[in-house]
């Protein structure tokens, strides 16, 4: 046996409770099936310090929630149970809603372009679960195996997790809230890196600026255009046919001066390294990594070659510490170039030509003992692109010790924080994935890396201009803030989408850089100390229910963000759902009902400063401004931390951290220094205080910073006028911006009002989502009660599509399709859209779904081409046409998925991935029934047909899809003689 198979096996216990011991501090525990299994299991990956988890620790408390276990089908399987009124986040990086009750997730880093809400594994792993209990309490729950895990929340108040044995979990609480729960993770798994300031600005990318040129062009456009900006970043085609570490020679000749120029207007420059490195002697990537045995190898012994974008690749072991010291030097080297941060991509590790999108399950890992030695890929799979950023990062280290790398990291790990920054992944350009873009960038930061956000304005397809100004509206005030876009897109820089665009997007990205000295001082706090950064509104009040499900809106501390994530709806018309107490909103004189309204806690004091263009251009003597909101006692209090915005002086003391408090005391509020710490002098600049008094209204005052200042309170008339004052100040400013143009309108035919929108049908077992305007697709299929999504697409290519010939891509998957009719379901009618595309040639294709009323766990599609103006002199047959059936299916788990069905003849067939691709008929064809069958899932989802309308059955298997298709006759129609087939899903248990 493996060593994975000898640890697999030594559970001796079968159920029951999990034994514990307290670790770590207070509050913290680690449960065991038995005192076996605890000296069974492999060292930690997660926490900073193996021995934190290993050792157990002094304690009077005893845990309020202790797991159960069941070991079962070489599984093990551990249940928690809360009270009623429990809420559910975290689980790391997840599409879909904020309260993740009713969801199921599987930690397997993939490279999932074009993910969905029902998307169960994305690119990073975090076993994790940060509960709300009823009273507010919160308790956080980690399942410490780098192993495929099941995190299943599907029924209300239960965590289940399920992965290979022995893996133990760590519960952490229950502590008074959610914050003090995420500060004692950090303990554990450590904080987030201390990013340089510049980080924290506006950041500029595409795939690809694919010249010097063309990067200075767009470089230079922010500052001509006034947009604030301070990193561009460079994709793969900066290299010499995609070879890290290398330049093109005549597309970027001279990174060096290129940097120089950059740096002269203040941009940062970023470029991206993957971990494929081409199979090619001579080059001296492949030379030096063969020379030091540094590849991962298959069970064989030889180096595992795998197809990426320079094409046979071998990819670099980072459980070694000899691989990662190689990369590092390598990266040390690369930095010379002027590179000031670096982005790893296609780390989880992706691989092209294969159904599973990585490499085998068998691959071997010659890991360093402290990682837990020599395994196969199948136990460091979600731990590959961490440790390939912790070697990027101290390769960056070792290049020059006065500055703090940056890396930003598309594979992760829970703890890859300590190395790296993150982003949600290949997005879409639309409305659903702007709603997602919150919720998805709090749970990062709810499983402990706070750095993180999309790729604004969606990276794969074209953004609107509605669209990107929204999205960019709040994106602005994400912790990462970047806009990205896929080659073959339209533009997707600021100004591409029109003046009005331009200017919502100048407005947000200048209040980011006022706000800038906030979320630096957010992100000391959370370096030190391990408090978040962007935190759920419930933060605020985590007893209250009603707060637990908001999704438009998220705090940077005390700050609330409140925008619209509907695109009829701007903020100006929200009415907005705020936590108790006092909440005082403001601007900065840049209402738009395209940026979010802003609210301060009362209670609390946050700094901003001018909107410069970069963070470069920041100075200590520029004027500090203090917006203050008192709370019901008149105080509030708040701190700001300063540094060189670089480097390492603040470890040894070389900084400023001054808190500042106000209070109301006879009529007049003092704002003064409470507390300073750190070795620098206050710098000798003027204060500006304004104190917010409620409907963006507030007193200014100015003075000395580290003086007090002083503001006599106005009497009630007087702030009752200041009141209106501004209150029509605002409704003036409302009235004179100008509007971004909305150029979302559906086309005007029939069912036109439908056909721009995805057409969402949801009944019995499924829900649907279909889109009319490109070939009347289906672009998910999800079977509501298993959670489980069987098919997802972007809009413009695969999902469930039909063809009018046997050439892949026919007529009738692209036409733009009439809604002929549509049912909603209603009092327990069902729910039915029939679609209908002209395929040319007097024909139709003619396409209706159905969710029966008699039998809602079916799925019917009911599709015939059908003769409409077949001229007479053809006799009144069309050409030869043959209808085929093409929905492209998801697989979850590749390699445990196969298809399953008894021929017309009786013999039983079973055909897994290996295939490749297979066609069936005549005697062999499925006899009216195939099954896709998901092992892992213990699902089977069942596709009936009517055998004499199908001619032939054709099976493919792709990067993680298969495609199911069923094949007419090849044969004119007329109106007497239409081609149909009528067929259905269905999806059972195994």
């Amino acid at each position: 046996m493996t060593d994975s198979e000898v640890k697999a096996a030594t559970s001796d216990s079968t159920a029951g409770k999990m034994i514990f011991q307290p670790i770590l501090e207070d509050g913290v525990f680690r449960f065991d099936c038995s005192a076996n299994d605890r000296e069974a299991v492999y060292p930690s990956l997660s926490f900073i310090n193996n021995k934190s988890r290993d050792v157990p620790v002094m304690s009077n408390k005893t845990p309020s929630y202790i797991p159960s276990f069941e070991c079962r089908l070489g599984q093990q399987i551990v249940k928690l149970e809360f009270p009623a009124g429990t809420s559910f986040y975290g689980t790391g990086e997840v599409s879909g809603q904020l309260e993740r009750t009713g969801k199921r997730v599987f930690t397997w880093n993939t490279d999932a372009w074009g993910y969905g809400p029902e998307t169960t594994s994305l690119y990073q792993s975090h076993p994790w679960v940060l509960a709300v209990l009823p009273n507010g309490e919160a308790l956080g729950i980690l399942a410490d195996t780098t192993r495929r895990c099941e995190i299943d929340l599907r029924t209300e108040c239960r965590i289940q997790f399920i992965s290979l044995p022995s893996f133990p979990v760590i519960t952490f609480g229950p502590f008074s809230s959610p914050t003090a729960v995420l500060v004692s993770l950090s303990h554990a798994i450590g904080t987030v890196f201390m990013p340089p300031k510049w980080s924290l600005g506006y950041h500029q990318c595409r795939w690809s600026y694919d010249s010097q040129e063309r990067v200075l062009e767009i470089s230079r456009n922010f500052r001509e255009k006034g947009i604030p900006c301070d990193v561009i970043w460079m994709d793969i085609d900066y290299m010499d046919g995609f070879r890290c570490f290398t330049f093109d020679k005549e597309r970027f000749p001279d990174p060096k001066s290129l940097v120089k120029d950059l740096h002269n207007i203040g941009f940062k420059a970023i470029w991206m390294l993957d971990p494929g490195i081409k199979q090619e002697e001579g080059y001296f990537v492949y030379d030096s990594g063969s020379k030091h045995d540094v590849w991962i190898q298959k069970a064989d012994g030889k180096p595992f070659v795998g197809d990426v974008w320079p094409g046979p690749c071998v990819f670099p072991d980072f459980t070694q510490s000899k691989a990662r010291a190689w990369w590092a030097n390598l990266v040390k080297d690369f930095i010379s170039n002027g590179v000031d941060g670096i982005w790893n991509d296609m780390n989880e590790p992706a691989i092209f030509k294969t159904v599973t999108k990585t490499m085998p399950e068998s691959n071997i890992h010659r890991g360093d003992n402290e990682l837990g030695g020599c395994q196969s890929h199948a136990d460091y799979h979600n731990v590959y692109g961490m440790l390939m950023a912790r070697s990027t990062y101290e390769g960056m280290g070792l290049a020059d010790r006065r500055k703090r790398p940056f890396v930003l990291t598309r594979a992760g790990f829970i703890g890859s924080q300590r190395y790296a920054a993150t982003w949600t992944g290949d997005n879409l350009s639309n409305w659903e994935h702007l709603q997602m873009s919150i919720s998805m960038m709090l749970q990062l930061g709810l499983s402990g890396q706070p750095l993180s956000g999309p790729d604004i304005g969606g990276f794969a397809g074209n953004a609107t201009p509605k669209l990107f100004g929204r999205w960019l509206g709040f994106g602005a005030m994400f912790p990462f803030c970047r806009g990205h876009s896929e080659t073959g897109t339209i533009d997707h820089e600021p100004w591409s989408f029109g003046k009005e665009c331009e200017e919502v997007c100048r407005l947000a990205l200048k209040r980011r850089y006022r706000l800038i000295p906030h979320i630096y001082t957010l992100f000391y706090m959370a370096h030190t100390r391990g408090t978040p950064v962007a935190t759920p509104a419930f933060f605020a009040d985590p007893k209250d229910p009603n707060l637990r499900t908001l999704e438009s809106c998220f705090l940077l501390g005390p700050l609330l963000v409140y925008s619209s994530i509907m695109p009829d709806l701007g903020s100006d018309k929200l009415q907005p759902l705020l936590p108790k107490g006092i909440w005082l909103s403001f601007d900065f004189d840049d209402s738009h009902p395209d940026l979010p309204a802003l609210y301060l806690q009362g209670g609390y004091i946050i700094p901003f400063g001018p909107p410069h263009q970069h963070v470069g251009e920041s100075n200590p003597l520029d004027d500090l401004t203090l917006i203050v909101a008192l709370d019901e006692h008149g105080k509030a209090k708040g701190s700001l931390f300063e540094d060189d915005g670089d480097g390492y002086g603040f470890t040894e003391g070389e900084y400023l951290l001054t808190h500042y408090v106000a209070e109301l005391e006879s009529s007049v509020v003092t704002v003064k220094v409470s507390k300073t710490e750190g070795l620098w002098k206050r710098p000798n600049r003027r204060l500006h205080v304004q104190l917010l008094i409620g409907e963006d209204a507030m007193l200014d005052a100015w003075g000395n910073d580290g003086e007090d200042l002083q503001i006599e309170m106005p009497s009630e008339i007087e702030v009752s006028k200041l009141i209106s004052s501004s209150k029509e100040h605002h409704r003036l400013r409302l009235e004179s911006i100008k509007h971004i143009p909305d150029v979302e309108d559906g086309s005007g035919h029939k069912g036109g009002e439908l056909s721009r929108t995805p057409i969402e049908l949801a009944n019995g077992d499924w829900s649907l989502k279909i889109v009319p305007w490109i070939g009347g697709r289906i672009i998910s299929m999800v079977h509501l009660p298993s959670g489980s999504q069987w098919l997802h697409s972007r809009v413009e290519i695969n999902g469930y599509e039909e063809y009018s010939g046997m050439e892949y891509r026919s007529a009738g998957c692209t036409e733009e399709y009439n809604v002929m009719q549509r049912d909603l379901e209603h009092a327990g009618e069902e729910e039915s859209v029939l679609l209908e595309g002209d395929i040319g040639g007097g024909l139709v294709l003619q396409r209706q779904i159905t969710v029966p009323k008699d039998n809602p766990k079916v799925l019917r599609i009911e599709s015939s081409i059908l003769a409409r103006k077949v001229g007479a002199g053809s006799g009144g047959f069309s050409r030869l046409v043959c209808l085929r059936v093409h929905p492209t299916f998801s697989l979850l788990h590749p390699t445990e998925t196969f298809v399953a069905f008894t021929s017309v003849d009786g013999t039983k067939q079973e055909v897994w991935p290996e295939i490749g691709e297979k066609v069936y008929q005549g005697n062999l064809l499925p006899n009216g029934e195939w099954k896709l069958v998901d092992k892992c899932l213990g699902l089977v989802l069942i596709n009936r047909f009517n055998v004499g309308e199908v001619y032939k059955c054709l099976i493919h298997w792709g990067a993680r899809t298969v495609n199911l298709e069923l094949w007419s006759e090849d044969r004119p129609v007329s109106k007497q003689s239409p081609l149909q087939i009528f067929h259905e899903y269905e999806v059972r248990e195994i």
